[in-house]
């Protein structure tokens, strides 16, 4: 039986080195050292911009002796009239006292004069229906209801009979019955007419 040998099996056979090509103008491969050249230069560069700074600061080379006392120890200048400040000028305003001592007079309304003040000056209506029959009325009311407004009905008679007519109001001012008639005329409620209260 032969005998086989395993570890020589595994592995592959050694590759020769490769040599380094031979320069051939002659010349010496650079070699791969510090740098002191540079270094030098960069060492260079450092002190000449410590030295610009120090100049460039204006610090000077402190005395070696110190100043004597009555050098430093300065003399008292008399005071010049611009140093002088002009004396605090009085108040012209009496107004807060004036308002401490001061009564206002509130008058005493009845509730009549109440009511007449709190009247509308030009007071206006927005009629939004009239009808001859009472149940129109009241369905044209019910669908301004549902727009979150507050209507009346108001029962009229004249010559060709009995009116039913769906009002708004009174406003105060003309402007508010608009912007109630826009808001009617936007949910498909119209027409709707602005008129003075009667």
């Amino acid at each position: 039986m032969a005998t086989k040998d395993y570890v020589k099996r595994g592995r592959s056979p050694k590759k020769a080195p490769i040599k380094a090509k031979a320069n051939p103008k002659g010349k010496k491969a650079p070699a791969s050292g510090f740098p002191t050249k540079w270094a030098a230069l960069a060492v260079m560069l450092v002190c000449s911009l410590i030295a610009g700074l120090f100049f460039l600061s204006g610090t000077d080379v402190p005395e070696t002796t110190p100043p004597t006392p009555a050098a430093v120890i300065a003399k008292p200048q008399p005071k010049t009239k611009a140093d002088v400040l002009p004396p605090k000028p009085e108040e012209k305003w009496r107004y807060i006292q004036e308002l401490e001592n001061k009564k206002v007079i509130v008058p005493v309304l009845t509730p009549k004069q109440v009511i007449a003040e709190n009247k509308p000056t030009k007071p206006y209506l927005l009629q939004c229906g009239a009808y001859h029959s009472q149940a129109q009325a009241e369905q044209r009311k019910a669908t301004i209801a549902f727009q979150g407004m507050n209507s009346q009905i108001k029962v009229s008679t004249n010559d060709k009979g009995t009116w039913y007519r769906v009002v708004l109001g009174p406003y105060k001012d003309k402007r508010l019955a608009m912007d109630d008639q826009n808001k009617l005329q936007q949910h498909g409620i119209s027409p709707c007419a602005i008129w003075f209260w009667e």
